[in-house]
Formats: C-alpha cells, structure tokens, sequence
C-alpha cells in the first residue's frame, strides 16, 4: 500500500500520471488489512483504553464492571456485524461496485462482517476470561 501510494503521488506530482485504480486498490487492501487484525486485537484486549480509572476499576470487587464493558463491546460489534452483512446484501442486489476499477463491493462488506463476527465472539470471551495470550515461555529458564 505505501508503495502505490507513493508511486501514485509522484506519478501525479512528477510525471502528471497517476496510477488508474490506485485509489481502489488502497482502498480495498485497507479495509483487509484492518478487519484482519480486528479479531486478533479484540483477544488480546488490544484495542485502545483509557486508564484513568484503573485504580479503581482493577480492584476484585469490581469484576462485574469489566465483565458489563466486555459484553457491550461485543454487542456491539454484533451490530456492526449485522450493519455490513446488511450493507453486503445491498451491494449485492444493486451491483455497488468501486470507481474506477469496478470492484464488487459485496464481499469486502461480508468479510467486514465476518470480522466484526469473530470479534464480537472474541470479546464475549475475553470479557468472562481475559486476555487470550499466546505467551508461553517459562520464565523459570530466564533466572537461571
């Protein structure tokens, strides 16, 4: 993506050419780099927070505060989920495509949807669970 893109602004700059399509495509290959890693994020409780209340809100007793914040990102997640497979469904009847390269936009709404899927389950998890972590080295070799 950087690289169309910084071939696309000199050409348009420089040469007075730009690439054809090159909006599209960048537009295209971020949407599948993003929800590609939202599912991921969403296990690892990645995503952005704000700590101003962590002293507080860390505390056992307030369990059921992180496990409410949990359900509700999921849900709505699910709504975003169920707003894409929507919006595929549009695009599929009346044949939305891009602008220039006449991409169907169909399947990167439904593959949007389905990462919006995967997440919302991840967070329903994570919200009972915790992080889901791939962390498995023993520190016990480190000390000695």
């Amino acid at each position: 993506m950087v690289a169309l893109t910084f071939a696309d602004v000199i050409g348009r700059r420089i040469i007075g050419r730009p690439i054809y399509g090159a909006h599209d495509i960048t537009e295209h290959l971020m949407a599948l780099v993003v929800f590609a890693g939202l599912p991921l994020v969403t296990a690892a409780c990645l995503h952005l927070t704000v700590d101003l209340f962590d002293r507080y809100l860390m505390t056992p007793w307030m369990r059921w505060w992180r496990v409410l914040t949990g359900l509700l990102v999921a849900a709505i997640f699910a709504l975003m989920a169920w707003l894409f497979f929507r919006q595929g469904m549009t695009a599929g009847q009346i044949s939305e495509v891009s602008q220039a390269l006449r991409i169907p936009r169909g399947p990167i709404y439904f593959y949007m949807s389905a990462s919006c899927g995967l997440s919302a389950l991840a967070a329903a998890l994570t919200a009972f669970t915790g992080p889901m972590t791939t962390d498995h080295h023993d520190t016990s070799e480190e000390a000695t």
